[in-house]
């Protein structure tokens, strides 16, 4: 009997390498598993999707005094500016960054 294929379990790579980043983290113990839920739990009732996982990664490592709101801003900016100089269909790498 043939099963329809499943779902892809990510919607987008970005998404992967949130989830990845997240164990990553928490594998190198800079957060614990409760302290990764009660900060999830922080958001009130904002959809816990994966853009909700990069924001709660920043606001624990910003507590833990790991980065600042300045320099996440600054990343944020130095990602745009490389994915505009970046052609279409290629990877967006920060080396692309016309502002480094």
């Amino acid at each position: 009997m043939n099963r329809p294929p499943e779902p892809p379990v990510f919607a987008a790579p970005w998404e992967a390498q949130t989830f990845a980043l997240v164990v990553s983290l928490h594998d190198a113990g800079l957060f614990t598993w409760s302290d990764w839920a009660q900060a999830l739990g922080r958001s009130g009732d904002r959809p816990a999707d994966y853009a909700l996982w990069l924001d709660t990664i920043e606001t624990l490592l910003a507590e833990r005094g790991l980065t600042d709101a300045a320099a996440l801003a600054e990343r944020r900016a130095a990602f745009a500016r490389a994915a505009a100089a970046t052609p279409h269909g290629r990877p967006i790498l920060l080396e692309n960054d016309p502002g480094a």
